[in-house]
């Protein structure tokens, strides 16, 4: 599954020998262009918010143009579903436990590590980077990048430089960061080099400041609730242990911004900060839409299950905004690689770096391996020569991108990187030997939400979870009959086989990826 096509894969330094043959010859290195990479990444964006996976709420039609001219993974998952782990497993094609990212709130990235970009670099790419960041030290591997400060700003945002000064710059954040990327496609890269541009995204991260221009957006439409909305967790202690609720933890001023001087909440404060960047044309906009909203949620006084209805569909609403200006820089993106005859040798790849709950169980956020959040979208406008179009269902992982990218630009993977290559998959192949099944690891706790320790396989079927640390306590979910996960049938009579299964396939994974947690937490098959 890494063997290289040497009709479709080749060097920099091959094309630097094309560049003295015969006239005949050039004109094969017109048609043989190395291939350049955009990966785009979002942070929090999940499938069901995207139309070319689900329909039922909202449209993206840039983002469905990707899907329509490439392919669609409907069976994409991440590894460690948190902001941080998630770029690190993408940067490495590791899992945490490998590249020393476990999470958000201890962890800071080692940036001497090998990493795909600078495997990229060695061989002859450009490589960099604008956006988010969130690993806690700066960028290395790339020959430019500008990056924001922690989560960053969605209203005149901060970045930090190459030269390490922190730079204000005046707008909505997804709009500057398609700006600066653009800008380095257009004036700052060397053209005679190939490419690999990651342009990643805030949004739709918490707290879904939608761009003023589309305040107005959705206000007319009523989401569906999801089947499992009043879920009361029965079977299933880590669950209701949770802080995600959008009922009892979602913040009314920070996230859904009833600010009023005469009312508080935990997360006031930082919202002020939000709403404080603003310029004063931004807070004109921004309290004309929002003040009606206000005066009146306050003069209804909510209670009980008429709040929690009024909380989703206020989040539903801002979230569908965010993600109207991330689908339309898309779309920039797009137009501006079509417009420079760039589409054909460019493999334009978008994803998130996790899935969301969208109301699902009462939720929001991620971080659980349960199927919201687990699930990352994941579509590929592919360059010319890989013929493939449709869906792609095999099961794949975020730490196959770095031996993807490595493939692709004919560059030797190194044994250490724990992914697979997807080129066969894109060259319609059918590998027998693909994976069957995926491991996850999720390690941040105690922390904001309070979601368990926990790891776990899962097959096309099963899935099978261990809480552990401060908790133990196993689940077993049957996706084909459960596609909810509500119904934990670990323990249950008639399960001991499939149970002994996959007890066995787990550990055979923590023992294939050299997962410390065997040892602590050993496995009896």
């Amino acid at each position: 599954m890494k063997s290289i096509n040497p009709n479709l894969l080749y060097t920099a330094a091959s094309f630097a020998v094309l560049g003295v043959a015969t006239s005949c010859q050039s004109k094969k290195k017109e048609e043989q262009k190395p291939l350049n990479i955009v990966y785009i990444m979002t942070d929090d964006h999940t499938a069901q918010m995207m139309s070319c996976y689900d329909s039922r709420f909202i449209e993206t039609p840039h983002l469905d143009r990707i899907a329509r001219e490439g392919v669609r993974f409907t069976n994409s998952f991440v590894t460690n579903s948190l902001s941080g782990p998630s770029r690190a497993c993408m940067l490495t094609g590791k899992f945490s436990h490998k590249n020393g990212f476990t999470d958000n709130t201890t962890c800071k990235f080692d940036g001497a590590q090998q990493t795909m970009p600078k495997l990229l670099q060695k061989a002859g790419y450009q490589t960099a980077i604008v956006g988010k960041w969130h690993l806690e030290t700066l960028p290395t591997g790339f020959d430019f990048w500008e990056i924001l400060p922690g989560q960053g700003d969605y209203y005149n945002p901060d970045f930090i430089t190459e030269t390490n000064d922190t730079v204000r710059k005046e707008g909505y954040v997804t709009n500057i960061i398609t700006d600066e990327s653009l800008d380095w496609l257009q004036n700052k890269r060397d053209k005679s080099k190939p490419f690999c541009l990651f342009i990643h995204h805030k949004a739709i991260h918490r707290n879904w400041m939608a761009d003023t221009c589309h305040l107005a957006l959705y206000e007319d439409k009523e989401f569906a609730y999801p089947d499992n909305f009043f879920d009361t967790y029965e079977g299933r202690p880590a669950a209701a242990a949770q802080e995600m609720s959008i009922g009892r933890d979602m913040d009314l001023i920070y996230d859904l911004k009833m600010l009023r001087a005469d009312k508080n909440s935990r997360l006031k404060s930082l919202y002020e900060q939000f709403y404080g960047r603003m310029d004063s044309a931004q807070k004109a906009a921004w309290d004309r839409f929002y003040t009606p909203i206000i005066d009146k949620f306050y003069k209804d006084n909510l209670k009980g299950e008429e709040l929690v209805r009024w909380k989703y569909q206020r989040y539903m609403r801002d979230y569908a905004k965010t993600v109207k200006s991330l689908d339309d820089n898309v779309g920039r993106v797009l137009d501006y690689l079509e417009k420079e005859g760039l589409l054909d040798n460019t493999l334009v790849v978008y994803t998130s770096d996790q899935g969301f709950y969208m109301g699902e169980h009462g939720w929001f956020d991620k971080r659980f391996m349960y199927e919201e959040s687990m699930h990352t979208p994941l579509i590929m406008r592919l360059p010319k020569g890989f013929d493939k179009r449709g869906d792609i269902s095999q099961m794949v992982q975020n730490i196959d991108y770095a031996p993807t990218f490595l493939e692709l630009a004919g560059v030797s993977v190194p044994s250490d990187i724990q992914g697979v290559s997807l080129l066969p998959l894109l060259r319609g192949e059918e590998p027998a030997d693909w994976r069957k099944s995926m491991y996850y690891h999720f390690y941040e706790f105690p922390a904001e939400h309070m979601v368990k320790r926990h790891y776990g396989v899962r097959t096309d079927r099963y899935k099978l979870i261990h809480f552990y640390n401060d908790i133990d306590e196993w689940e077993l979910y049957d996706l084909q009959n459960d596609k909810y996960e509500m119904h934990n049938i670990f323990g249950q009579k008639g399960t001991e086989e499939i149970t002994s299964d996959l007890m066995r396939e787990l550990k055979r994974l923590q023992v294939q990826y050299d997962d410390p947690i065997l040892k602590e937490y050993p496995i009896n098959e």
